[in-house]
């Protein structure tokens, strides 16, 4: 193998991905396979994780799915102790799950907010300070969050995930902060609109879908599979001098 290949080789690696029953955390989970890491994958639905589990391992990879609710912040720790019981404690965590409710300001309970909060922004914390020690002992790791247009700015009926998603950003640096000098890498991908459950009001809505088309540099809005370089580049040594930082997978909508 040369350097090139070793810099972006997940041969050697374990990788924890949340959200991975469908869209981006279940294409994240499918490309860090493809690349060599052994995969546990987590969300609540187990019948869709055990139909990626099964697919990654048709396709040559390792993969378990465990099904958990991640809002048991409680659990967190015991979920860490039973991901690392199939691989070994995760060198990779992919914190893509998430919840946005799509609701005007004034409707929202306190129930909503605190759902949209708590998967959001409090499990990607609780679940990698969980990883952290492992990673601290090796003196290597990558943590990859999943940020939002709306880390940087406001969507109609955002109020609650945009709270979440510009937290991802902040708190995404404040992990880079407190962990990069143990070796342990944090970025977080910023993506623009990918068709997903989350986004399915965009997609199934033509002129809302041409509108933010439009809004790219592209030209386009985009497909799972623009996703698939940045993954592996952050989980991978590739990135190892850039942590800290929140990466606009955009097609260039925050550039116009």
């Amino acid at each position: 193998m040369n350097r090139i290949d070793q810099l972006f080789s997940l041969d050697d690696r374990v990788a924890l991905v949340t959200g991975a029953s469908n869209g981006i955390g279940r294409r994240m989970a499918e490309v860090l396979a493809g690349a060599g890491a052994r995969v546990v994958i987590v969300a609540r639905r187990q019948a869709l994780l055990d139909e990626v589990a099964s697919g990654i391992c048709i396709g040559g990879g390792a993969a378990q799915a465990i099904g958990a609710d991640l809002l048991d912040l409680n659990g967190i720790d015991a979920l860490h102790a039973r991901v690392s019981e199939a691989f070994g404690p995760p060198d990779i965590l992919v914190n893509a799950a998430g919840v946005n409710l799509r609701l005007p300001p004034e409707s929202y309970t306190p129930e909503q907010w605190n759902h949209t909060l708590t998967l959001n922004l409090s499990v990607p914390f609780f679940l990698a300070r969980a990883c952290v020690p492992a990673m601290k002992a090796r003196g290597d790791g990558n943590i990859i969050n999943i940020a939002s247009l709306q880390t940087t700015r406001a969507f109609e009926n955002g109020i609650a995930y945009g709270a979440s998603k510009g937290g991802v950003g902040q708190l995404t640096r404040a992990m880079a902060e407190a962990w990069s000098r143990d070796g342990i890498i944090v970025n977080a991908i910023q993506p623009g609109f990918f068709p997903t459950e989350l986004t399915a009001p965009v997609f199934t809505n033509p002129g809302l879908a041409a509108y933010h088309a439009s809004r790219t540099a592209i030209g386009r809005n985009g497909t799972l599979e623009d996703l698939d370089g940045v993954t592996i580049f952050l989980a991978s040594r590739a990135c190892a001098y850039i942590t800290g930082q929140v990466l606009g997978v955009d097609g260039g909508y925050t550039a116009k």
